[in-house]
């Protein structure tokens, strides 16, 4: 006998099992990763989304801290074929509902035809279907979650050392950990400003780069992090990873649209439109850029032909739509944080001269 339900926005209601009991709702998505749990469940880009895991075991290698990407865990629950004792009783120390037991092919598939959708999910003693039809019914679009980035930022500014080579700021939209270590390792200083940073705030750190990070949700919810790309756009270079390149082209005058289920996974192909290499690359976004206004569409998605790589030479403006960083995936693109910083560099040199 099933102690839990997840209720999907076609109408059909699934039996599981209870590894964490609570009642939720939240956006149903799924990730292609085999490995990287701890990362995708820490990652800030999950916020108000339910996680289906379509790799069948999760966590064969246990749960260790140094692996997060954020101090909590973001997906409001997670959906897994077998999920272990140790990913369970993490997710019930963070009380984030968790259910197994279930056909997570049916999910993810249901989600590539029909698209990402309202879910509900109610598990525990004495839940009943109707419970999680009424959870499910509750649901927000994503788009209409306009405090979203309140929820993934951070609650004051803070400073990374790297070695006071460049410094960086970097507005923080719900950033990964591994983004600011990718820059912190390179030697720059991270100077790491809320997502509603005013461009004064920028101004007073003097940075030779501003950053715009990942995050969850509608890029034209996040008019403050536009408002100070706009402010500095051609004074400063400009760089962003995810939601940062959808922020970027929208205040430069492009626009955004909703995918059908997006990119959520580490076996993401992108191709180089000036190199024709072709790498592999970790993603996870539910945004594309549509309109790219006056920047140049530098790589695309080879499955989808959607935007992967922005840049201008003229604005000093490079963007990529995947996570170089990786954490969980393959390292083909880490040199994107080398040409952040060189474009610092450069700017130095110039200023120097």
């Amino acid at each position: 006998m099933s102690d839990a339900y997840i209720a999907l926005a076609d109408g059909r209601v699934l039996e599981a099992r209870t590894r964490v009991p609570g009642r939720t709702r939240g956006e149903l998505v799924f990730t292609t990763a085999y490995t990287g749990y701890e990362e995708s469940l820490t990652d800030p880009s999950y916020a108000e989304q339910i996680l289906t895991f379509s790799y069948p075991l999760i966590g064969n290698y246990g749960v260790r801290a140094e692996r997060f990407e954020s101090e909590t865990v973001h997906p409001r629950a997670a959906i897994a074929r077998e999920m272990t004792d140790d990913v369970a009783e993490w997710l019930a120390g963070e009380d984030v509902p968790a259910v197994d037991h279930v056909d997570t092919r049916e999910i993810v598939t249901t989600v590539r035809e029909e698209g990402a959708m309202a879910c509900g999910i109610a598990a525990g003693e004495d839940v009943t279907p109707e419970d999680a039809v009424a959870e499910m019914e509750a649901c927000v679009p994503m788009s209409d979650h306009t405090d979203i980035g309140a929820q993934v930022t951070i609650a004051e500014p803070t400073v990374h050392e790297g070695g006071g080579e460049v410094d960086v700021a970097l507005i923080d939209c719900g950033a990964k950990g591994s983004i600011i270590s990718s820059l912190t390792e390179r030697g720059a200083d991270v100077h790491v400003l809320p997502y509603d940073a005013t461009p004064e705030a920028v101004e007073a750190i003097d940075p030779d780069v501003l950053f715009i990070s990942n995050g969850p949700g509608d890029p034209e919810n996040f008019v403050d992090a536009q408002a100070v790309v706009d402010a500095f756009a051609g004074e400063l270079p400009l760089a962003g990873i995810c939601l940062g390149q959808q922020i970027i082209a929208s205040a430069l005058g492009g626009s955004t649209k909703k995918m059908a289920f997006g990119h959520r996974g580490v076996n993401q192909p992108v191709r180089d439109l000036r190199t024709g290499q072709v790498v592999m690359t970790t993603q996870n976004h539910g945004y594309t850029v549509d309109d790219t206004g006056p920047l140049e569409v530098t790589q695309v998605n080879v499955n989808d032909d959607t935007v992967e790589g922005l840049d201008s030479e003229e604005l000093e403006v490079i963007t990529r739509q995947y996570h170089p960083e990786a954490n969980p995936g393959p390292h083909d693109s880490l040199g994107f944080f080398d040409d952040v910083l060189a474009m610092a560099d450069a700017r130095r040199r110039v200023a120097a001269d």
